[in-house]
């Protein structure tokens, strides 16, 4: 479930860079795609999924604070990869 309507993810994503000149992340599109107009998140498991991502990224810079082998572009997609739970069997 996400609040795009009709909007592709990656018109919201390109509206999102044109306005704050920065590209946008797959963890801050998740972010931008999935709240209310009120800036509150669509249901209660897309809060819990957001603390869960806010957690992990928290984690992750932490550790490319310290290891500079880490790729800071690929951190987003190992995030998603890891906090998201296959919704059918051997797909995400």
């Amino acid at each position: 479930m996400h609040t795009t309507r009709l909007k592709s993810f990656g018109c919201v994503a390109e509206d999102e860079e044109l306005l704050f000149g920065q590209k946008v992340g797959r963890l801050q599109l998740f972010d931008i795609t999935h709240r209310k107009k009120d800036g509150s998140p669509i249901t209660t498991e897309v809060a819990e999924i957001m603390e869960k991502l806010k957690d992990k990224r928290v984690e992750y810079e932490a550790i490319a604070s310290s290891d500079s082998s880490v790729n800071l572009d690929d951190i987003d997609n190992q995030i998603i990869t890891e906090v998201s739970s296959p919704e059918r069997s051997g797909q995400v």
